[in-house]
């Protein structure tokens, strides 16, 4: 794990920052060519990344802040104003909020432009998520036996601790990957200057962000071929929202998130109903164009 890329005196490169900032300006150079395409002003682009950044970063922390309340009512400041602790479906809503009101400043039609969004926020999240892989910032998932399990013990957030709660649920993997007697042995420090044990050092999780990554990388190229054929406006930004969320739910089962609901996690309910409008508002829009086409014919 690399959570600083490097230091020049005082100042850190967080490989966070700069991967979550190479995301949004991927995503909107994405997003002004899907623009240019359907013929708007690809400037639109930079204003919408702009509000993005902005509003996507203090929804995912004011949603985050909101979960953690008893925490942040002991530290209001360091909780508020760290690094850290995002929560990316409260980024998202905000930030379609104050985006779609922006389009309607614009008298822009909000579902052509949402199609464009679509295309755009499917790879920008996947890009995004290689920031959390090399901080290894605890969005790794559980322990595996396969090849390309990953060892994040120089990560931001140590395998011992973020692995607590799913050991309290799995006694069986706890004791198959010897996580009592690991535990308590300090295997060294990382270029943070903070501890981590032997259990961090030798056991492999699960990387859910690369897995992302590519989940983000395929749906992208996916809608770029659907986007070829003549659907109805916005069943593009429909489609992204089923397959998003889709993407989202089944990475959970590999995530260490506690179970809220029926076994699913707070991030797979949100997925669930996510899929629900995705999936409602294209066959919606299939419906009403067909009846359109039979109107007018």
């Amino acid at each position: 794990m690399i959570p600083i890329l490097f230091q020049i005196g005082p100042i850190r490169v967080y490989s966070y920052g700069l991967m979550l900032g190479i995301a949004f300006l991927l995503g909107s150079a994405v997003l002004g060519r899907e623009l240019k395409r359907r013929g708007f002003e690809s400037a639109m682009a930079s204003t919408i990344t702009v509000l993005a950044v902005i509003f996507g970063i203090a929804g995912a922390k004011m949603l985050y802040l909101i979960e953690e309340w008893d925490a942040f009512l002991m530290n209001p400041a360091g909780m508020a104003f760290s690094a850290g602790g995002l929560t990316w479906y409260g980024g998202f809503l905000l930030a379609l909020l104050v985006v779609s009101l922006y389009i309607r400043k614009k008298k822009a039609p909000f579902l052509k432009v949402w199609d464009c969004l679509g295309v755009a926020l499917i790879l920008a999240y996947g890009v995004g998520r290689i920031g959390c892989h090399l901080s290894g910032d605890g969005d790794y998932g559980s322990p595996t036996a396969l090849s390309w399990g990953t060892i994040y013990a120089q990560g931001t957030a140590k395998p011992t601790i973020m692995l607590e709660d799913y050991f309290r649920r799995e006694p069986l993997e706890r004791q198959a990957w010897h996580y009592d007697s690991l535990r308590v042995i300090v295997a060294g420090k990382d270029k943070l200057g903070h501890y981590y044990t032997r259990f961090d050092e030798v056991t492999p999780l699960h990387p859910t962000p690369i897995y992302e990554l590519l989940l983000g990388v395929a749906g992208y190229f996916l809608l770029l071929g659907i986007q070829r054929r003549k659907l109805p406006d916005g069943s593009l930004f429909m489609m992204y929202l089923m397959l998003a969320s889709t993407f989202r739910f089944a990475i959970e089962f590999l995530r260490l998130n506690p179970r809220l609901a029926a076994g699913l996690t707070e991030a797979q309910l949100f997925s669930t109903g996510l899929f629900a409008i995705g999936f409602a508002g294209f066959i919606y829009l299939g419906q009403h164009s067909t009846a359109r086409k039979a109107a007018g014919g």
